[in-house]
């Protein structure tokens, strides 16, 4: 300290965005996460990730790109990289928070039958798929207590359209001894309504698992704004 009360030159004053860390810190153990605003939480994240940036103005501009805090997070990292402060090391940090957040999703259907938490299934499915940029088909294989036994990414296609071989479905099911399904694929636009096309493979899949005794519990497509769920709109 100077004799007039000042910081020295080897002390250089707190950057003001500390002292607003601090309270949010607070706000956050005092009160829980649903104290907090999207943005709030998404600079909570940042502060480790980016010590010695002001992480405010980065949050409010992930969210006025992307839209949702969900939607940052499965942003593509291309995207990513747009926002001014967000660097490689960043987004692969963001990247892992994502895989973490997945995995937990995961684990809440695992041990338990699918069937009777089919809330969880959807969320895992959303957490999953929902902002890919490309359409992914994916495979819910499960045992006769409809326990999961597998979730297996069967393919990746383009923005609007996954190829889908219906006897290779049911290969890859006799391989696991799965004796139920639910097939579950993405809609990059957004929009979860089922094709024709989706509606086809579908019914194609389930005609030819019925005789080996393998059942398809359902078809979800997920996007952006909800899911679709084919058998409960008795499409097959």
């Amino acid at each position: 300290m100077s004799k007039t009360g000042g910081l020295s030159e080897s002390q250089p004053a707190r950057p003001h965005y500390h002292g607003h860390r601090d309270r949010l810190r607070e706000r956050f153990v005092t009160n829980g996460a649903a104290s907090l605003q999207d943005y709030e939480l998404l600079e909570l994240i940042l502060f480790r990730i980016l010590p010695r940036r002001d992480t405010k103005p980065i949050a409010k501009a992930m969210l006025d790109r992307f839209g949702s805090f969900s939607e940052v997070l499965g942003a593509p990292a291309h995207l990513l990289e747009e926002i001014d402060g967000l660097g490689p090391t960043a987004i692969i940090d963001l990247k892992v928070i994502l895989a973490a957040a997945q995995r937990i999703g995961r684990d809440a259907i695992q041990e338990r039958p699918v069937l009777a938490s089919w809330t969880a299934v959807i969320e895992y499915c959303k957490a999953q798929m929902a902002y890919e940029t490309k359409e992914q088909f994916r495979i819910l294989f499960l045992d006769k207590k409809n326990k999961l036994i597998a979730d297996e990414v069967q393919q990746v296609g383009t923005v609007d359209h996954t190829p889908v071989y219906p006897r290779e479905v049911i290969k890859r099911s006799l391989e696991l001894s799965a004796t139920a399904l639910i097939l579950v694929h993405n809609h990059p636009s957004g929009d979860p309504q089922p094709s024709t096309a989706d509606i086809q493979m579908t019914r194609q899949i389930a005609d030819i698992a019925k005789p080996l005794g393998i059942v398809v519990h359902d078809h979800i497509i997920v996007g952006r704004t909800g899911h679709a769920s084919l058998k409960g709109m008795k499409l097959f």
